[in-house]
């Protein structure tokens, strides 16, 4: 019995993890209802799974056990591992997704995502810095959870870094190699930049994704380097 989990629908798509848990990436299906995804995940033709999926009335799904690896990131990076499936942990949201009617996130689901995403970052001790978003371990194919998934709700949990309030610099880098290179320290992979670009905004600063370089978004990443620098974020 799992108090967070209400029914288990268990997927052939895994296997073993070559990496110790160090991340969690949250995805959005993309597809309704969410029995419909449920099913692709469980599909062993498919080749894709999760270890969980929410549904929008907050119903919680474990489809792949925490120790072995599911495969929902795909082609993918973050701070040096290329298989980021062996390293994190992989959620769902059911939701439509930027193809049907991108929207809020549900109350019910985000309440249902807390309790287990807080059970999991303390079992595996993993850092705020690594709880991520799709679209940041692969900025030049994915869009999720988008800009409108409630990052800041999160980051009140601490469960997620939260976006600097404080700019100690307003414009850090000169040009904009030297964001570029300040963004692959920081986790991104930069081989598409432009798309990097935009993968940072939809998180950090969601209310304008253009994919330019701007003093703001240079401002944030900086204070994102220097806060981790000086052991503030973990």
């Amino acid at each position: 019995m799992d108090e967070l989990v209400h029914r288990e629908e268990l997927s052939p798509n895994f296997d073993e993890r070559a990496l110790p848990v160090t991340m969690v990436v949250l995805h959005y299906t993309e597809m309704q209802p969410v029995e419909t995804a449920i099913a692709r995940m469980c599909d062993p033709e498919a080749k894709v799974s999760a270890h969980y999926c929410i549904s929008e009335a907050g119903e919680v799904v474990r489809l792949v056990p925490e120790d072995k690896r599911a495969w929902h990131a795909g082609l993918s990076y973050w701070r040096g591992h290329r298989d980021v499936n062996s390293a994190s942990i992989g959620i769902e949201l059911d939701h439509p997704g930027h193809a049907n009617g991108y929207r809020a996130f549900s109350d019910a689901q985000f309440e249902a995502l807390v309790p287990l995403l807080a059970r999991i970052v303390k079992r595996h001790d993993i850092p705020r810095a690594n709880v991520v978003g799709h679209s940041d371990v692969a900025p030049a194919r994915k869009i999720d959870p988008g800009e409108m998934f409630p990052w800041d709700r999160l980051a009140e949990y601490k469960l997620c870094l939260p976006r600097p309030e404080k700019l100690e610099r307003g414009d850090p880098f000169d040009n904009d190699a030297s964001f570029y290179l300040a963004l692959e320290r920081f986790g991104y992979d930069i081989t598409d930049g432009h798309k990097a670009v935009e993968a940072f905004q939809r998180r950090w600063r969601p209310e304008r994704i253009d994919g330019e370089i701007d003093g703001e978004i240079r401002a944030i990443l900086f204070q994102l380097l220097l806060d981790r620098d000086r052991g503030a974020h973990r």
